[in-house]
């Protein structure tokens, strides 16, 4: 690799390290660290399938697509970023840096990238397309789960963007196909 992109590379993820440390700071306030905890814990599913339930009992059968096209979006994002953790390891930020507390738990070993984010994307972008009156409630909440995983040291910042790109992603070419 050349000097000038190693300098680059090297730059980048000095950057990104000092800004999750920053943002993980943030955890030491116990409201803070409880409010992305219950975050982190309700991006785990529990508030995606709550939505598709919902959608379910209020649309009925005209529900059934967009929670279809949400499962297996979803299904898709999940095969995808377990394949690209798998080839990227990357170890979680709280496992190189001593300055970074673990403040919620890792669902699997790597870091790159935030599964919760880019399901979050995949998730909100599709449920928000068939019904944009939830956007109020599914953007915020959307932000609060990709924020909450370098609150809690379990990523990186860019970790999470890639996560948001490749979710936004998924979620656009899904209705391509749908």
């Amino acid at each position: 690799m050349p000097y000038k992109m190693r300098s680059y590379l090297s730059r980048m993820h000095r950057m990104d390290s000092s800004l999750c440390i920053a943002v993980n700071q943030t955890s030491q306030v116990r409201l803070i660290r409880d409010l992305f905890r219950l975050v982190s814990r309700l991006g785990d599913g529990l508030f995606w399938y709550g939505l598709m339930l919902l959608i379910l009992l209020f649309e009925g059968v005209a529900g059934f697509m967009p929670v279809l096209h949400m499962a297996l979006a979803g299904l898709f994002g999940t095969l995808l970023y377990k394949w690209l953790k798998g080839k990227t390891l990357r170890p979680r930020p709280f496992e190189v840096h001593q300055d970074i507390l673990l403040a919620g738990k890792a669902l699997d070993k790597f870091s790159f990238p935030s599964g919760h984010t880019l399901h979050a994307l995949v998730f909100g972008l599709v449920a928000i397309n068939y019904y944009p009156a939830l956007s109020f409630i599914v953007l915020p909440f959307v932000s609060l789960v990709a924020l909450s995983r370098v609150v809690l040291g379990l990523h990186y910042p860019s970790d999470v963007l890639a996560g948001a790109l490749i979710g936004s992603l998924i979620a656009a070419l899904s209705f391509l196909v749908v």
